[in-house]
Formats: C-alpha cells, sequence, structure tokens
C-alpha cells in the first residue's frame, strides 16, 4: 500500500495571485498546517482563496530551532505544507534544510510544480535556454568577486537573483571580471504591474539604473559566453 504525503511543498505566486495551481489550493485547504515564511505575507494569499488553515512561522532565522519540532509533529501524524513569501520553498529560499531533515527521517513529502522567477526571466531575455546555471544571490559582502571570477570560464547561460540596492554593484562588478560588452537582461517585479525587462550590454544597463534607480524584485540573466 502506497504511504501517504506528510509533507508537501507548495509553490506560491510571485507577485499576481492569479498564478496558482488548483492543486497548490486544494492542497492547502487540505492539510494541518501550512509553514510560513513570513505569515502576514501568506495571510493575505490564503485570505484571497479562503483557505482557513493554521500557519505557522519557519524562516531563515528560526528553521534551526524549528526543524527538529516539525519533524516530530510529522511524525506524530500532522499532514503540513511549506511555503515560501513568493515562488518555490527551498529556491533562495527556507525549504532546504527541513527537506534533507524529512528525507533523513522517512518523511513522506511532495514537491509542487509552480512559480518561480528565473524560468520566466530566462526565457524572455532571448539568450539561450538549453543549457543554463542558478546562481542564486551573490554573497553581500565578502566573497562576491571569488564568486564572479570562478564564472569567467563559464560557457552557459549565467542567473542570478538580486536586491534593487545591489543591482548597480553586481553589474559594475559583472562588467569588471567577465567584460563590460557582455550582454545581459535584468528583469523586474515579474508578473506585477510594473514587469519590466532590458536586455543591453553591461555598460548600458549600468549607465541606465545609475540614471533610474531600480525598484522591486530583480534577476539578472547573463549570456552565454561566446
Amino acid at each position: 500500500m502506497e504511504q501517504a504525503t506528510q509533507l508537501y511543498l507548495v509553490p506560491t505566486p510571485i507577485g499576481n495571485l492569479e498564478d496558482i495551481t488548483y492543486r497548490a489550493v486544494r492542497t492547502l485547504k487540505m492539510v494541518d498546517v501550512i509553514l510560513a515564511e513570513d505569515t502576514r505575507t501568506s495571510g493575505k494569499l490564503l485570505k484571497h482563496y479562503d483557505i482557513q488553515k493554521p500557519l505557522k512561522s519557519f524562516h531563515i532565522h528560526n528553521e534551526h530551532h524549528k526543524v527538529n519540532y516539525i519533524i516530530d509533529e510529522l511524525k506524530a501524524g500532522k499532514i503540513m505544507a511549506l511555503v515560501s513569501d513568493a515562488g518555490t520553498p527551498g529556491i533562495s529560499d527556507p525549504g532546504f534544510l527541513l527537506v534533507r531533515e524529512a528525507l533523513k527521517n522517512d518523511i513522506i513529502l511532495e514537491s509542487l510544480p509552480g512559480a518561480t522567477a528565473l524560468i520566466p526571466a530566462l526565457i524572455k531575455s532571448g539568450f539561450p535556454n538549453d543549457r543554463f546555471i542558478f546562481e542564486g544571490f551573490l554573497p553581500h559582502k565578502k566573497g562576491r568577486k571569488t564568486r564572479i571570477e570562478k564564472l569567467i570560464d563559464e560557457d552557459r547561460t549565467i542567473i542570478f537573483y538580486e536586491s534593487p540596492h545591489r543591482l548597480l554593484k553586481t553589474l559594475t562588478q559583472l562588467a569588471e571580471i567577465l567584460g563590460e560588452e557582455r550582454e545581459a537582461s535584468v528583469s523586474r517585479e515579474i508578473t506585477k504591474i510594473y514587469e519590466q525587462t532590458l536586455t543591453s550590454t553591461l555598460a548600458d544597463l549600468i549607465m541606465h539604473f545609475t540614471e533610474t534607480a531600480p525598484k522591486g524584485e530583480i534577476v539578472i540573466v547573463l549570456n552565454a559566453k561566446h
């Protein structure tokens, strides 16, 4: 007899609330508890879909303290769902630690397909998408230059996440190390009202965002090395 799923990893919209699957909504209505990165943010989504389930916080600052308690609850028979503020749990969001411990403890889990920012940004860039790597966020301070230098010989399309207040710094460092004529695409606010994608050389993008301060969640796509 096939065992029932105990833990669901449920992607949530990255902006537009309509970007959630029927299965995701059904799953969230079915579980006993929803683990949320920010209960206030997730609460808005649950209210929109009339999902009335207990929310418990599970984020980068408390996951190490809570993971054993959650595993014990799952072993005791609770059925749970993990969601992040936006997108797929575990992709630059909490999730990895819980999944690892769940697998160690023979917890049956399912990861539902759904929204994530990197794929729309990659497709919109017009750069080769048959082979690509995802670097997530660069280190905030120490190690940024070293991480970029390791990509000098990388010949696949490269994807980064970045915050608006570090975008110029990242574009400048990419230009210094990989060449200012390297083509790149910057997508911001994907699926939201002010969604925008700009594709040009790193030099042109630096000039643009020097004159126009960037806002919103950002994905940088770097063209494959020719």
